[in-house]
């Protein structure tokens, strides 16, 4: 609560700032909008933010999908075939290195103006860190409980399954909390590029009016959409894995 108070206290303080500077400075709201304003058109154009987020959510969640099958299958793959771990290292690191905005394009022109390039590209950010992470895990599986097993006969299965797997999950969830994030930065540079709805689309639509109070309004859901996003794989992991809570508070 002292943290929460705290994070509550910040947001206030900037926003306050925020807000006098504009009034005092007399900014116009297409250059800068006053936090007051941003709310207020928030509110006002409610029932438009929330149609575009839905597409929104709908690309992140099937980016997050698809990039967390590709990103366990991958990093089964690299653990299980070592030769073909090694080889697949550089397309991992090559797949982050290309910009997104010069990817982007290309799955538009292939897959059109609907939710499938932006799903793609937040599948292509969303990968990554699942499957690093979750090949870090496989690999930290203790050598002492995997003799153990071994010695009661138990074969790679049923090692997976019994010491590898919980292993490697905390990794696994810590990797889609990060991956829950840049999928909703992937499925936004995806609507940046091409797309007809979506808070990006949106918000490239009212930049070219002036509309800045719009687009930080769009902004602010975008922030929202994070979080929830962030937390909810956070309260995820305290489900599956409340022993690890308990470590941390102690």
């Amino acid at each position: 609560m002292r943290n929460a108070l705290l994070s509550v206290l910040v947001v206030l303080a900037a926003l306050g700032i925020w807000e006098a500077s504009v009034r005092v400075g007399q900014l116009p709201r297409y250059i800068l909008p006053a936090p007051s304003r941003v709310l207020q058109t928030f509110a006002q154009d409610f029932r438009l933010l929330v149609f575009h987020a839905a597409t929104t959510a709908i690309e992140v969640g099937l980016g997050l999908g698809f990039g967390l099958a590709v990103g366990v299958s991958l990093a089964l793959l690299a653990f299980y075939v070592r030769p073909l771990g090694r080889a697949l290292a550089p397309f991992f690191v090559s797949s982050q290195v290309v910009p997104v905005f010069a990817v982007a394009p290309l799955l538009v022109l292939w897959f059109g103006f609907g939710i499938w390039p932006k799903a793609a590209v937040a599948a292509m950010i969303v990968f990554f860190p699942v499957a690093v992470s979750f090949l870090d895990g496989l690999r930290s599986a203790g050598p002492e409980l995997l003799e153990f097993f071994q010695a009661l006969g138990a074969r790679e299965r049923k090692l997976f399954w019994i010491v590898r797997a919980p292993a490697a999950l905390p990794f696994l969830l810590s990797g889609l909390r990060v991956g829950s994030v840049l999928a909703l930065v992937g499925a936004t540079v995806g609507e940046w590029v091409g797309s007809d709805r979506g808070l990006g689309y949106l918000m490239l639509q009212a930049n070219a009016r002036l509309r800045l109070d719009r687009v930080f309004a769009a902004i602010f859901l975008l922030t929202l959409l994070g979080l929830g996003m962030f937390y909810g794989v956070a309260i995820l992991e305290r489900i599956l894995l409340p022993h690890r809570r308990y470590n941390r508070k102690v």
